[in-house]
């Protein structure tokens, strides 16, 4: 699959095989299929208590899939980018396709973090999240594993483990762990999935 043209099927086929693409050099495609998974547990995200003061204040209003396209740019590094126009087209389809899926922070009317990821069966696939004020990011991931446990997801996934992650909760699993609950996952559905 090593530079085929991104599409929506194609991503859909990789995920389904538990591996996922990234953009390397000369905006060539590369699939990764990594031997320890990161997932979250959907109910152990850890809630710091400076967390859990901002959620409560309500400095953020939490929407759903009201600017995909926008959270992924905001997911755009100034350089060393695996995220090109591509996946922002290809991805773009998959939401309006029904299995993409964002969750955003706004202050005062402006986007200021966000998460976005693709759901396949009862298994949400997240692929990268941004803030632009502090805890954005950290409030969008609470609100996005919530609505999957609301909605019935059984893998919350979060591909590569990092310090980041590890300090909200996540933890790592093997890739045969991960395959098990990734094929069980797929024999179901929710609100969120296509068929």
């Amino acid at each position: 699959m090593r530079g085929e043209e991104l599409t929506p099927w194609l991503v859909r086929w990789g995920y389904c095989q538990g591996a996922f693409p990234m953009t390397i050099e000369d905006d060539i495609v590369e699939w990764f299929r990594p031997r320890a998974r990161c997932i979250f547990p959907l109910d152990g995200f850890h809630v710091s208590r400076s967390l859990a003061r901002t959620i409560k204040s309500g400095t953020f209003e939490v929407r759903f899939d009201s600017a995909f396209s926008e959270v992924m740019r905001g997911c755009l590094r100034p350089d060393d980018n695996w995220i090109s126009e591509q996946f922002v087209r290809v991805y773009s389809q998959i939401a309006s396709d029904g299995w993409g899926h964002s969750a955003e922070c706004w202050h005062d009317g402006i986007l200021v973090g966000g998460v976005y990821g693709i759901a396949l069966g009862s298994c949400f696939c997240a692929e990268s999240m941004f803030h632009r004020e502090t805890d954005a990011s950290k409030v969008a991931l609470w609100a996005l594993i919530s609505k999957c446990r609301e909605l019935g997801f059984t893998v919350f996934d979060a591909q590569v483990m990092n310090p980041h992650l590890r300090s909200l909760g996540a933890v790592e699993i093997s890739e045969k762990r991960y395959m098990a609950m990734l094929n069980d996952a797929l024999k179901r559905t929710t609100a969120w999935s296509r068929a």
